[in-house]
């Protein structure tokens, strides 16, 4: 009689599992604190603009019926509360969208420093990552990477969002255009500033290895960075130039940067420099480009760091 053997059931497949793995998860897992914060501030920041798109004609019909005054007392006519209402929400949110889009790079470039880069570096963690098969280059790329992403992609839509928000782009209820928040939250460098935050953070970090000190040098380069760049923003790209003799009136759509007015034989001569609102483009493109040298320059810097510190 022959012995059967008892067959054995082949091991099941594993299946690979979906979602981000290795570096992108640990990075994440890590600093998920700081991901449900930047989630919640994009949803906040996206619900308050779609719902000033709602409200946006209500807004522009209460600043248009208080702006005519009427055929009887010569006082304004608003026309109801509820626009008058509409007309200070509409500003004031849209005022504050547009300066925590410009105040972003001081945020990301202290927490680059501090939670990012210099925690790890000062507890040692970091050290631990790279005897676990992860080269420091591959560390601090993974660090650099996945935080770029995700600022890029939240940044950019929330400053769409806001371009589509501000509706006729009337300066009375939204600013004019040269204003530096308004300037910083409608074009490319609402996203290449937080990035050029996000790389002088690390650098601060890499040179310090210590998390509230590189936290705060961040902080200060980043703020340097952002006032250096609004004072020299009208070089940025050639001004027009334009004269006249005896007066000169400009239109509220210049961005006025230099006005001289000098007397020959008693007539007074006016030469104005200016940007038209047509350089706001060209202000944008030249501005976010610097921006990204920049961040690309802080980031190489702080992998030629890396190297000669570590073997």
């Amino acid at each position: 009689m022959t012995a059967t053997l008892p067959t054995t059931a082949a091991p099941a497949t594993r299946r690979p599992s979906r979602g981000p793995r290795g570096l992108t998860w640990a990075v994440l897992r890590l600093h998920r604190t700081a991901l449900v914060f930047w989630g919640l501030a994009l949803t906040a920041a996206t619900a308050a603009l779609i719902w000033m798109y709602v409200i946006g004609d209500e807004a522009r019909s209460g600043l248009s019926s208080c702006a005519e005054p009427t055929a009887a007392d010569g006082l304004p006519s608003c026309a109801s509360v509820e626009a008058i209402t509409a007309d200070d929400t509409y500003r004031a949110v849209l005022s504050l969208i547009a300066a925590s889009l410009s105040y972003a790079i001081f945020l990301v470039a202290a927490w680059a420093g501090g939670a990012l880069i210099g925690r790890e570096l000062e507890s040692g963690t970091a050290r631990l990552a790279w005897t676990q098969s992860v080269s420091p280059a591959r560390w601090l790329a993974a660090k650099l990477a996945v935080p770029a992403v995700l600022i890029t992609a939240g940044t950019g839509a929330v400053a769409l969002v806001n371009l589509w928000a501000r509706g006729d782009d009337d300066p009375n209820l939204v600013g004019d255009w040269y204003y530096p928040d308004v300037f910083v939250a409608t074009g490319p460098t609402a996203v290449a500033y937080p990035l050029a935050g996000l790389a002088l953070g690390a650098l601060a970090a890499l040179l310090l290895h210590r998390a509230l000190p590189a936290a705060g040098m961040g902080f200060a380069a980043a703020l340097v960075l952002y006032n250096v760049l609004e004072r020299l923003r009208e070089d940025l790209w050639p001004k027009a130039t334009r004269t006249a003799t005896g007066s000169l009136e400009m239109p509220r759509s210049v961005f006025v940067a230099d006005w001289d007015a000098t007397a020959t034989d008693g007539v007074r001569h006016i030469r104005v420099t200016y940007h038209p609102q047509s350089h706001f483009w060209p202000l944008q493109y030249v501005e976010t480009g610097l921006l990204l040298a920049l961040a690309a320059a802080a980031a190489l810097a702080a992998f030629a760091l890396l190297r000669r510190r570590t073997p």
